[in-house]
């Protein structure tokens, strides 16, 4: 049988001289370990969303799903350790040695083998105490979302590797120059079920509303559209926040609203609300933030400016208003980049004008102009990785439904401008998504995973880049680990028309996917009352209920889906036009459910 494997960011840690502390003190050395494992060690992997793998006496494997994550989580115990040390004598200090590499492993039940752990023991025995070593592939993952300074150690030699292992090590000295990290927060464990993704309210939550368009031309319109979408994607930026997707607060645009009852509504502490008057190049933009709570207003500014400047203004009001709130905005997510984010004017409006075609209709005829206009934005200004970006997009949405008749061509040219982009900016979370999209679809799903995990970490909110992610693990057969990341898009999405279906359908299919067909069967319909028009949540709905036996209403939904997509007519015909779908280990997994279901349904196999 082959075995299960999945790409893993693995943290091994030990206690450097354990052995003699043990000999001098057994007791109060393993008391202490105890002390920093419950108050720092276990919250900070908590904290980051890692999973303890094992304990050997003085030793950790953890595994995350995100490079960022696990090396952040080293820094900050490696620094809040310094600071627990302070006042211990040098004889009775506990003092780890960390090391982190990225790999494939195999998954044995609760436990993860493989060469990606034995390189991750190796870095671990490299590093000295107090220190940090990483692997190559680490080092490129995190370069330029987390500006710590490691330094390259060269090509090392281990046990047991084939090859030399390049290294990368951050000393115990650069730890101790780093500020002083918080303490972990205080929470108990979460348990494992299912939970209402719009419940919970995160304490630096917001919503930017549509800003008003106050000039005298309708058709200026798309131009304060723009900036509250530039604004949203700024605010994301700001270390803890939850901001909620742009195509949900566009369901308020042109409506009075009240504060309190949008805050409600969405699960938002703050809301964020503005206008924009353009007269010729000259523009001002009046912004105010709203406790969602009382409905105080808790700051308001101006802002005169032209379109050339226009980003330095953008910048200027998320300053003010991270300052605001006491946050500070999360230098190593590419704001040099965003600074020199001032592009040709004009193709800044193309820009724009395409957005909102794509925002609006999502019709082979509303992308061919979309594409138009982001094909005169890349003539206007070639070097603009935004506009390369932009081309793209649309695109890659005719790769994924099928309406193109160039497909290799089409996914030659994606590769190629996101690749340019992301070299001039690589600090792009769309590109990223759009890169493990397009990898998703090709069928290369480790890397698909790297790419929207990297999305993700530049950009916490990408709320299409979770769902991304979670249709990955279910073509990597981890079902129950996509879970999280659907409700995590609808939670940041929750009144997006075009998205949230999708996202819902995905829920659904992982947990059919698992056996919950009860839960699969209410989700699908959720998704097709959404939009009845898209003959995949009718198919599915329609194994879901095949599969649960209750056969009548399963054939009236597979009616349905033919209805709207007759070419789809046998199992073969939908393998034909998504090879994804018979990948291992997916296949396995759709095989007693989803496909069975629909062999019961009448869905032929030819």
């Amino acid at each position: 049988m082959t075995a299960t494997r999945r790409l893993a960011a693995i943290l091994a840690a030990d206690v450097a001289g354990y052995s003699l502390l043990m000999g001098a003190d057994e007791e109060g050395t393993l008391n202490r370990l105890k002390a920093h494992r419950r108050a720092l060690v276990d919250p900070k992997i908590q904290e980051h969303r890692g999973r303890i793998v094992k304990t050997t006496g003085d030793g950790v494997l953890v595994e995350f799903s995100s490079v960022v994550d696990a090396v952040r989580c080293a820094v900050e115990v490696q620094r809040a350790m310094l600071d627990r040390n302070a006042d211990i004598p040098d004889d009775q200090r506990i003092t780890f040695r960390i090391g982190i590499n990225l790999g494939d492993v195999i998954i044995d039940g609760d436990d993860i083998y493989g060469d990606g752990v034995n390189i991750t023991a190796r870095l671990e025995a490299l590093a000295e105490p107090g220190g940090i070593y990483i692997s190559r592939v680490v080092r490129e993952q995190v370069r330029d979302k987390l500006l710590y300074p490691f330094e390259d150690m060269g090509e090392q030699s281990v046990k047991n590797i084939a090859r030399p292992v390049r290294a990368y090590a951050l000393s115990a000295a650069a730890v101790g120059a780093l500020p002083a990290v918080a303490p972990p927060p205080a929470r108990p464990r979460a348990t494992r079920r299912r939970t209402d993704p719009r419940r919970e309210i995160p304490r630096l939550s917001i919503v930017v509303l549509p800003f008003a368009n106050l000039s005298n031309d309708p058709d200026q319109e798309y131009f304060a559209d723009g900036i509250t979408e530039d604004l949203t994607t700024d605010l994301s930026r700001i270390s803890g926040s939850f901001v909620i997707a742009r195509n949900t607060a566009f369901t308020y645009k042109g409506k009075s609203v009240d504060a309190k009852q949008v805050g409600r509504e969405l699960g938002v502490r703050y809301v964020m609300e503005g206008s924009v008057r353009r007269s010729g190049d000259q523009i001002r933009v009046n912004i105010q933030l709203v406790d969602s709570e009382t409905g105080a207003h808790l700051w308001a500014d101006r802002f005169d400016t032209d379109r050339a400047n226009l980003a330095k203004a953008q910048d200027a009001i998320t300053s003010r208003l991270a300052r605001t709130l006491n946050i500070e905005l999360v230098r190593d997510l590419g704001r040099r980049i965003d600074l020199e984010r001032i592009a040709n004017p004009d193709a800044r409006d193309l820009i724009m004008r395409g957005a909102a075609l794509m925002y609006r209709q999502s019709t082979p005829e509303g992308l061919e102009e979309a594409q138009r206009l982001f094909e005169r934005a890349l003539e206007v200004d070639p070097g603009s990785p935004d506009a390369r970006i932009s081309v793209a997009w649309p695109l890659m949405v005719k790769l994924g439904n099928n309406w193109t008749a160039t497909v290799q061509q089409d996914e030659t040219r994606v590769e190629q401008l996101l690749s340019e982009a992301l070299i001039v900016n690589p600090n792009h979370s769309e590109g990223y998504r759009l890169m493990g999209y397009l990898h998703r679809q090709q069928g290369r799903l480790a890397e698909a995973r790297v790419e929207l995990e990297t999305a993700i970490a530049l950009n916490p909110n990408n709320a299409n880049a979770f769902h991304q992610l979670g249709l990955n693990m279910i073509g990597q057969g981890e079902p129950e680990a996509a879970i999280s990341h659907f409700e995590r898009a609808i939670r940041l999405n929750p009144r997006e028309n075009a998205g949230v279906p999708y996202y819902t359908w995905g829920l659904g299919y992982a947990h059919l996917l698992l056996g919950d067909v009860n839960e699969a069967v209410d989700l699908f319909r959720q998704a097709y009352i959404a939009n009845p028009r898209v003959w995949l949540f009718h198919l599915w709905l329609a194994g879901a209920l095949g599969l649960r036996g209750d056969l009548e209403r399963a054939n009236s939904a597979l009616t349905e889906s033919l209805r709207h997509k007759p070419e789809i007519n046998s199992l073969a015909r939908l393998h034909a036009l998504y090879p994804l779908l018979t990948d291992l280990p997916h296949r396995a997994l759709a095989e007693k459910t989803l496909y069975l279901g629909l062999r019961r349904a009448g869905f032929p196999d030819e």
